[in-house]
C-alpha cells in the first residue's frame, strides 16, 4: 500500500462502534483492571500446542510446521538504519533483481531504455509498483505442487499510478505541477490526455506472471517468452462468478456497455496485497480503484439514490465538474477518444445512456474484489470472486486446510475506521484438489458464507454474518437492500448494518503455520481520531513524532492477532490481543515505544505480512512516513508467539499539554532476540509482498516506487530524482540492474552466500 494512503478521506461515516469505544467499556469492568507491572509476566516465546487435524505436506499450500520457530534460531546479525539509495541486507546475503518497471517478457517488445519513450504494447512488459506475489512450483504435468521442481512461475501484483510521470518523456502531458511530488494522489489538468500515455499507464497495472530460471536448484532470474509468461491488466476480460442462488442479481449490478447481461468485465486495478489457495491459484487483492473513475465537466449525474449513496461510502466520484476550469481528480483515463472498444470511455460514469447497460454508471461495481488468477495456465480466464465482498481488499490469507472441513479466508479493507472481514466456504476442502486451477476455484470460492469482525472489550471477539436475512442489513435505515446480491456488491455498507468494529486501517494478514493464528496490520492513525483521553485498550497511544515528521496521534501503527474458537474455520468467536507496536528506539517507553524495541529492531508503520512456510519467520514489511528521516523502509524478521503470551500495562500519554493514562493489554514483549531488521530499501520506497522457494533458501521481496518523492520541476519537468535505484550501482553485494536514470519498481530474490536457509 503506497503512503499516499496516508491523506486518503475516510468513507465511513457510520455510528459503529470503534475499537476505542468497545475496550474503554470494557476496561471499565473491575475484574478486567487488575494490572501487573510492565514486563512481569510476560513470556519469551510462548507457541501453542500444534493444531490437531491440520493439513499433511501432500494436502496443498499452508501446512503445520513440524517444529515451531525459537528465538534461538533467528542467527542474522541484524543490520542499521539506513536513508542509502541501496538495498542493504545482512553480512553474508545478497540480494539480486529478478525483474523491473518495464522489463518485456517478450523478445519482439523491444528492451527497455528508462527514458520514458517506449511506446509499443506495455500490456507485454513487467508492470509498475511490484507489491504482493506468490511463487508456485509446477509438476511434470505442469500443475501447480508445493514440492519443489526445476519448474516454477513468480506471480506479481502491480498497484498504483502514483508515479505515472515516469513513464512519460515530461511527465504526464496533463498532470505534472512544479513542485507537486510524483507519490501524491494529486489531480490533471483540464484537457484530452493523448491516448499513448493513457494506455502505457492502464497497462502498467494489473499482474505479471513470468517463469523463472532455476538452474541447480538456484534461481537466476526469469524467461524471456516463457509460455506462461503473462499479463493480466485492467484490459483483461475476465469472469463474474459467485453464488448460484444470487448470480443474476450480481450480473444485473455488473451490466455496462461493455457487457450488457454483466456476465463478463474487465481486467483489474490497484492490486496490493495477494493471497493464494491450497489449490494452487493466485487471489489478486483490488484495493485504492475508486480513485480511477470520474464525471467530464457538465455530464448527467446518475439520479440511482442507492447507487450514489455507495459511491459515496466507497469513495468514488458523486459530482460532475461546473465548468471546464479547475482540476479533476484522478488519471483523465476517460478523456482520449475510443477507437470503438471502448478502453478509455469505460471511466466516464456519467449517465450518458437511457439505462445502466447503455454506459458505465456501474463500472464501479466491477471493481474492490479477489481476483483469482491460474498460474499454471496462460489461456484461462481470470474471475472476480464476488461472494467475497467487495472493498478496498488488503491481501487474502487462508486457515490451515483440515480434510473434510471448510476453509476460511481471511481479508482487510485498507482505509481508516474500516473492517476486518472472513471468508467461509460452503465445500469442505479435498487434498484432490490441489493443482485444480480455477475450477477447483469454482467449487470453493462460488459458495460460503462472509462475515465482519467485532472485538468486544473483553479481549474475545464475533464474527458477524453478512446475510441478507439478517434483520440488522433488511431493516438498515440507511440503504434499503432489496437482496443478497446488494449485500456482495456494497459489502461495507452492510458491515456497517451489521455493527462490525471499525478499525485503523487493515492492511495485510497473515496465518502462523505453527498455531493457525492470524495476524493482521493496523499501519497508523492520526491526530483526529487519537488524542489523550480519547484512546483505548486496541489504540491507546496518543503523542507526537518527535522528529515533527508526521505530526501526532499514533504515526507508528501496531500489529492485532487473533486465534478462532476450536481452531475451526467455521468459528463464529475468537480472542484477540496486540502483537507489536511500532516505534522509534528513543521514544519514552511509558506511553508510546511499549514493546521495548531498540536501534536493531525499531520500525513504523508495519505493512506487509507474511509467514515463512519453511522456517515459520514472520516477516513484517513497513510502508512509513514518520521514520523516513532516520531510515528508509524496511524488512523484519519476529518470532511470533501466540494469543495471550503477555500481559496488561499502563500507558501515559501527553500531547499538547494535555495528559491522560490508558490501561491496554500487550502480547510477549520482544526484545532483538525475538525480532531483527534483516533488510532497508532505498530512498522513498515501500517494502512489500514476500515469497520463498520451497526449501527458504530463496527470499523474494518487492521494492516498491523507490524515488516516489520526487517533485516536478516546470511545466514541462525535468526530474530532481530522490532515487534512481536500481540502476544506480546497487543492491547489496549486487551490481547495476538495468538502465540508469529513473528509478524502476522490482522484485529481488535474496540468498545467502553459503546456500543456507534466510533468516536461520
Amino acid at each position: 500500500m503506497t503512503t499516499h494512503s496516508d491523506s486518503m478521506p475516510i468513507e465511513n461515516t457510520s455510528n459503529n462502534e470503534h475499537f476505542q469505544d468497545v475496550l474503554a467499556r470494557g476496561l471499565a469492568d473491575p475484574s478486567r483492571r487488575a494490572l501487573l507491572r510492565r514486563g512481569v509476566g510476560l513470556s519469551a516465546a510462548t507457541v501453542l500446542p500444534a493444531v490437531s487435524g491440520c493439513a499433511s505436506s501432500d494436502e496443498g499450500g499452508l501446512k503445520m510446521l513440524a517444529e515451531p520457530l525459537s528465538a534461538a534460531q533467528l542467527k542474522f546479525t541484524p543490520v542499521t538504519k539506513s536513508v542509502l539509495d541501496t538495498v542493504v541486507v545482512p553480512t553474508g546475503y545478497t540480494a539480486r533483481v529478478i525483474h523491473a518497471t518495464g522489463d518485456r517478457l517478450f523478445s519482439t517488445e523491444t528492451a527497455y531504455g528508462n527514458a520514458g519513450l517506449e511506446a509499443d504494447d506495455w500490456s507485454r512488459r513487467i508492470g509498475d509498483h511490484h507489491d504482493g506475489m506468490e511463487m508456485f512450483y509446477l509438476d511434470a504435468n505442469g500443475k501447480v505442487t508445493t514440492t519443489a521442481t526445476a519448474r516454477a512461475v513468480l506471480a506479481v501484483n502491480h498497484e498504483s499510478s502514483a508515479d505515472a510521470h515516469f513513464f512519460h518523456p515530461n511527465g504526464q502531458t496533463s498532470g505534472a505541477k512544479t513542485g507537486q511530488k510524483f507519490s501524491q494522489f494529486g489531480a490533471w489538468d483540464d484537457g484530452v490526455r493523448p491516448a499513448l500515455e493513457v494506455d502505457k499507464e492502464i497497462n502498467h497495472h494489473g499482474v505479471s506472471v513470468v517463469e523463472l530460471n532455476i538452474t541447480n536448484g538456484a534461481i537466476t532470474g526469469y524467461k524471456l517468452d516463457a509460455p506462461l509468461n503473462r499479463r493480466v491488466t485492467p484490459n483483461t476480460v475476465v469472469d463474474v462468478r459467485g453464488p448460484a442462488a444470487h448470480l443474476d442479481g450480481i450480473r444485473q449490478l455488473f451490466a455496462t456497455k461493455f457487457d450488457p447481461k454483466g456476465t463478463t468485465a474487465r481486467g483489474t486495478l490497484n492490486n496490493c496485497g495477494s493471497g493464494r489457495t491450497p489449490w494452487g491459484t493466485m487471489l489478486t487483492c483490488e484495493e485504492n480503484w475508486a480513485f480511477y473513475f470520474n464525471m467530464p465537466a457538465g455530464a448527467t449525474v446518475p439520479t440511482d439514490t442507492k447507487l450514489m449513496a455507495s459511491r459515496t461510502r466507497y469513495g468514488v466520484a458523486t459530482t460532475a465538474p461546473a465548468g471546464a476550469a479547475g482540476r479533476r481528480t484522478g488519471q483523465g483515463w476517460y478523456t482520449p477518444a475510443d477507437t470503438g472498444d471502448m478502453r478509455f470511455e469505460r471511466w466516464n460514469i456519467a449517465a450518458g445512456g437511457a439505462a445502466a447497460a447503455n454506459d458505465f454508471r456501474n463500472e464501479p461495481h466491477t471493481f474492490g474484489y479477489n481476483l483469482e488468477i491460474d498460474p499454471a495456465d496462460a489461456t484461462s480466464r481470470p474471475a472476480k470472486r464476488v461472494a467475497m465482498g467487495r472493498f478496498a481488499h488488503e491481501a487474502s490469507v487462508y486457515s490451515i486446510p483440515r480434510a473434510g472441513q471448510p476453509l476460511a479466508f481471511y481479508m482487510g479493507c485498507d482505509s481508516r475506521n474500516e473492517y476486518i472481514y472472513k471468508f467461509v466456504t460452503a465445500a469442505s476442502w479435498s487434498a484432490s484438489d490441489a493443482g485444480g486451477g480455477m475450477a477447483a476455484g469454482n467449487k470453493y470460492l462460488d459458495e460460503g458464507k462472509l462475515y465482519v469482525a467485532k472485538f468486544n472489550a473483553d479481549g474475545t471477539g464475533q464474527w458477524l454474518e453478512l446475510s441478507y436475512d439478517a434483520p440488522a442489513i433488511r431493516t438498515y435505515s440507511a440503504f434499503a437492500f432489496a437482496n443478497q446480491a446488494e449485500v456482495y456488491v456494497h459489502t461495507r455498507i452492510a458491515a456497517d448494518a451489521v455493527g462490525a468494529t471499525k478499525m485503523d486501517r487493515p492492511e495485510w494478514g497473515a496465518v502462523n503455520p505453527a498455531n493457525g493464528e492470524v495476524y493482521f496490520c493496523l499501519t497508523n492513525n492520526n491526530s483526529t481520531n487519537r488524542k489523550p483521553g480519547t484512546t483505548d485498550a486496541a489504540n491507546p497511544r496518543a503523542y507526537a513524532d518527535p522528529d515533527g515528521v508526521k505530526g501526532s496521534g499514533n504515526p507508528n501503527g501496531h500489529i492485532i492477532r487473533f486465534r478462532e474458537t476450536g481452531d475451526l474455520a467455521t468459528a463464529t468467536t475468537f480472542k484477540w490481543d496486540i502483537f507489536l507496536f511500532g516505534a522509534e528506539e528513543d521514544m519514552d517507553s511509558t506511553n508510546v515505544n511499549v514493546s521495548n524495541l531498540s536501534a536493531n529492531n525499531a520500525l513504523s508503520s508495519p505493512d506487509g505480512l507474511w509467514f515463512s512456510q519453511a522456517t515459520g519467520i514472520l516477516w513484517i514489511e513497513t510502508d512509513d512516513g514518520a521514520f523516513t528521516d532516520e531510515t528508509n523502509c524496511m524488512l523484519l524478521a519476529a518470532v511470533p508467539g501466540a494469543v495471550g503470551d503477555g500481559a496488561k500495562v499502563t500507558i501515559t500519554n501527553s500531547l499538547s499539554g494535555s495528559t491522560a493514562t490508558q490501561e491496554t493489554f500487550v502480547g510477549g514483549l520482544l526484545g532483538e532476540a525475538r525480532l531483527k531488521r534483516f533488510l532497508v530499501g532505498p530512498k522513498g520506497a515501500e517494502i512489500t509482498g514476500v515469497a520463498e522457494s520451497a526449501d527458504g533458501k530463496a527470499l523474494f521481496v518487492n521494492i516498491q516506487h523507490p524515488g516516489e518523492n520526487t517533485a516536478a520541476l516546470g511545466s514541462n519537468p525535468t526530474f530532481s530524482f530522490e532515487s534512481q535505484w536500481p540502476g544506480n550501482g546497487t543492491t547489496s553485494t549486487a551490481t547495476t540492474y538495468g538502465p540508469a536514470g529513473r528509478p524502476r519498481s522490482a522484485t529481488i530474490v535474496i540468498t545467502r552466500t553459503d546456500g543456507g536457509v534466510v533468516g536461520r
